[in-house]
């Protein structure tokens, strides 16, 4: 990859090769993971990769508890966990971003700093709350954070989920600044700050993920070598700065994002709104516009970005080993006639995601379209999350009940237009709903990416999909040219695009997913990461020739321009 020195939008070129039918192929023989030449990588994130949990205990004929081994992780001082009477499972990452940086930490034998929120976490772990993972392979150690219920509800579904969350989406009605809220993110952002401090090494790379650690990189910076490199990605949106003079210590999140050498985001205009806002917020702050780099109390941080992608292929080989009676199963499941045009959507059960609008549009198709009564089911998954936020759980009966009152005014005794499910689906039954349906509609509101839409892509590898995406999502950057765009509030619109969708001709659609699909694969999951890491070497190199220069010619007469990699 070449990193110029210039503003940048997609900032790397592909490495890949894409045939016909869609599929990305690595033009070499190397199985690259972009973690060569990263010297001691420390990655912190709310989510961890491995979760330790007690399961049921079983019971004998005679009522007696049965005694099983624990299959647990090694410890990292060597020693195994006492034995109890209670099996001990581990939960290992399936996916995203989780799954892509898991390998990278095995062959950086790093350190992955998170939320110990199993119930057997910590009593598999050493007295620094360390355990080494992968259990099967131990190659990188995981520390562990334990969080109080109070700190949990501060926070976690406080400062981060009723503050940050609501903000960058956009929903500044819904910002709810409890007292403390604020003053335990803090106090979190500093035991995670600490924890990193005793990891990191002057060639250590810190790489901080997301809206939990605004803080961190500021005190993370205050605490390690100057030479150690810190990095974050915001994976949610930049709001405005209409939006985001609306943060309670908004101040004090730009200062604390600044404490980073690298910021990404997925899209040029969520970077722009963050110059913009750190412009005319602090103005000690001086911003590049042209390089995308910001200059506050002494340091430069360089604001990139980068649109994260999805693991392409294992979604590909996933969707084409679905067998029939898999999807069989599913159907009779959900009682879906398998003779019927299928839509789906696949969400979380969140706000941001343009739910009840999506069920509006669908309502007025079927007010327009009697033709498909009885011919097109549209099956909504949802899953329930922060359900200990009145907001969410608000939320989630606004959904449960408009799918019910359009079920009633369309349905008939066999037929149901909406098949609802708050069910846990498998990644197998998801590549199967994917590679089935004729029509992916993904709506939100607001969203930073929108991964959903590219393992819809990804799985499609019949190219007979039709996938209708929201302009706000950040996936429209790449998708939006070959996908059915909506705006998610104009229902007239949206159920207009929906009958388009429906109509397409085989070849129309063939001709669409086509492209899309080698976009996906062009711009996977491996891509982003080798991006982020590329830019990170590029920082390296340049903080230690400008260390070099400084020594040599301390005046600085010597200064010439930074070359392109």
């Amino acid at each position: 990859m070449r990193v110029t020195d210039e503003r940048l939008s997609l900032t790397a070129p592909s490495n890949r090769q894409i045939r016909a039918d869609g599929n990305g192929q690595r033009t070499d023989d190397s199985q690259s993971n972009g973690v060569t030449g990263l010297d001691s990588l420390i990655v912190v994130s709310n989510r961890q990769p491995y979760r330790h949990e007690y399961e049921a205990v079983p019971t004998a004929a005679d009522g007696d508890r049965v005694t099983q081994p624990s299959d647990v992780s090694t410890r990292t001082d060597g020693a195994v966990p006492e034995p109890t009477d209670a099996r001990i499972t581990v939960d290992e990452p399936t996916g995203g971003l989780t799954a892509g940086l898991d390998p990278v930490l095995q062959q950086a034998s790093g350190t992955w700093i998170a939320w110990g929120d199993g119930d057997a976490d910590f009593d598999v772990a050493d007295e620094h709350n360390c355990v080494a993972v992968p259990p099967d392979d131990p190659s990188y150690t995981l520390q562990r954070i334990d969080l109080s219920e109070e700190a949990v509800d501060s926070y976690y579904y406080g400062f981060s989920n009723r503050v940050l969350w609501p903000l960058c989406h956009g929903f500044v009605d819904l910002v709810n600044d409890r007292s403390n809220d604020f003053e335990w993110y803090r106090t979190i952002n500093e035991r995670f700050a600490e924890a990193v401090s005793e990891h990191a090494t002057a060639d250590s790379i810190v790489w901080l993920q997301d809206y939990h650690f605004a803080l961190a990189s500021r005190m993370i910076r205050d605490r390690v070598p100057r030479s150690t490199t810190v990095a974050q990605f915001w994976h949610v949106p930049w709001p405005t700065l209409a939006t985001f003079q609306h943060c309670p210590a908004g101040d004090r999140i730009l200062e604390g994002l600044l404490g980073n050498d690298l910021l990404g985001f997925h899209v040029d205009r969520y970077a722009e709104r963050f110059l913009e806002c750190v412009q005319r917020s602090l103005p000690a702050a001086a911003v590049d516009w042209e390089r995308q780099t910001v200059t506050y109390d002494g340091e430069s941080t360089r604001v990139v970005a980068t649109p994260m992608g999805v693991d392409a292929e294992s979604y590909d080989r996933d969707a084409r080993s679905v067998s029939s009676s898999q999807l069989s199963s599913l159907f009779d499941r959900y009682d879906v006639s398998r003779e019927n045009l299928i839509g789906l959507g696949v969400d979380r059960l969140d706000y941001t995601k343009g739910i009840p609008e999506r069920l509006a549009a669908i309502e007025r198709f079927l007010e327009w379209n009697p033709s498909w009564h009885d011919e097109f089911t549209f099956i909504q998954t949802a899953t329930p999350s922060r359900t200990d936020i009145q907001t969410y759980e608000q939320h989630g009966t606004l959904v449960r009940s408009e799918v019910e009152r359009i079920n009633q005014r369309f349905g008939t005794q066999s037929w149901d237009p909406i098949v609802y499910t708050e069910d846990y689906i498998s990644a197998a039954d998801l590549c199967a709903l994917y590679r089935r349906a004729e029509l992916m509609i993904v709506s939100p509101l607001a969203d930073g990416m929108n991964l959903v839409a590219q393992e819809y892509v990804a799985a499609s590898v019949d190219s007979d999909g039709t996938l209708v995406l929201s302009q706000d999502a950040g996936a429209h950057e790449t998708l939006g040219s070959h996908a059915l765009t909506v705006d998610p509030t104009d229902v007239p619109d949206f159920a207009h695009q929906i009958e388009r969708a429906v109509s397409l001709s085989p070849s129309e659609r063939h001709r669409r997913m086509h492209t899309l699909r080698n976009r996906v694969f062009d711009r996977d999951l491996e891509w982003w990461m080798e991006t982020q890491f590329d830019w990170i070497r590029y920082l390296r190199h340049r903080t230690s020739r400008d260390a070099a220069t400084r020594d040599s010619d301390p005046d600085g007469d010597s200064y010439e321009r930074t070359p392109s990699m």
